[in-house]
């Protein structure tokens, strides 16, 4: 069975909607892992557009399933990371201002950067996997920088899936298999939902975690988070 892992930025962004603490993020937190998901996910941003700095600080002593921070290594972002040592971190190549992520990392071009922030986590016994494209030569290139893992981005898949085309899910077996043949573990996200989940964890060999938030907490307004939290586990077995 491959992990769910509960992104909870929108949850953020409707508490910063209206200022105070409602809903409340910690306990949203706590009541996700009570329904049975394996994993927190957050991806603070410069901006602090939902998720906040303190958040990661105070959630870290209350996560009891595997804590996973998202983002950009900056100085900002990696001297939080260091602070809070989340079970891993998904390095992801975001643009300052973006509105969501939108590309893998070009594990090429960057692949030096890449292995000194990597080893850099590593050293403090943080797992690390780094998001990228469902490309033969990124995964290759991902291997190069010593991360344990890799974060097939699957917004591509998650759109054509939805037009109908089931083929869409070939480069991503190929990278899959990539993976595996490299001893990466494979984890995925974005724009994963209800609709195409199991397709494509039947279809991954290997997948370990997917990471969904937009897509869970949209369908939770007419299912019930909890519910939503028990049809995903349900699929991913």
């Amino acid at each position: 069975m491959a992990k769910l892992s509960v992104n909870i930025n929108k949850i953020a962004t409707l508490r910063n909607a209206r200022g105070g603490n409602v809903p409340d993020l910690l306990q949203v937190a706590k009541d996700i892992e009570r329904f049975g998901a394996q994993g927190i996910t957050i991806h603070p941003r410069p901006d602090e557009r939902h998720i906040r700095y303190q958040d990661a600080r105070d959630l870290k002593p209350i996560v009891t399933t595997e804590f996973n921070i998202e983002g950009n290594p900056q100085h900002n972002f990696i001297d939080l990371v260091l602070e809070t040592k989340p079970d891993q971190v998904t390095l992801v190549p975001d643009a300052i201002g973006a509105l969501t992520s939108n590309a893998g990392w070009d594990t090429i071009q960057h692949q030096d950067y890449l292995i000194d922030v990597i080893a850099e986590f590593k050293r403090h016994g943080i797992r690390t996997s780094i998001f990228v494209d469902p490309v033969i030569e990124m995964v290759e290139g991902a291997k190069a920088t010593g991360t344990d893992r890799i974060e097939l981005y699957t917004e591509a898949f998650a759109h054509q899936y939805g037009l109908g085309n089931k083929n869409a899910i070939e480069p991503y077996v190929k990278a899959a298999e990539k993976a595996n043949e490299l001893g990466l573990g494979i984890n995925a996200g974005h724009d994963l939902s209800l609709d195409n989940i199991q397709f494509f964890k039947q279809n991954i060999p290997g997948l370990l975690e997917v990471s969904i938030g937009h897509a869970l907490i949209s369908e939770a307004l007419y299912l019930g988070l909890e519910n939503v939290v028990s049809m995903y586990l349900n699929k991913l077995k």
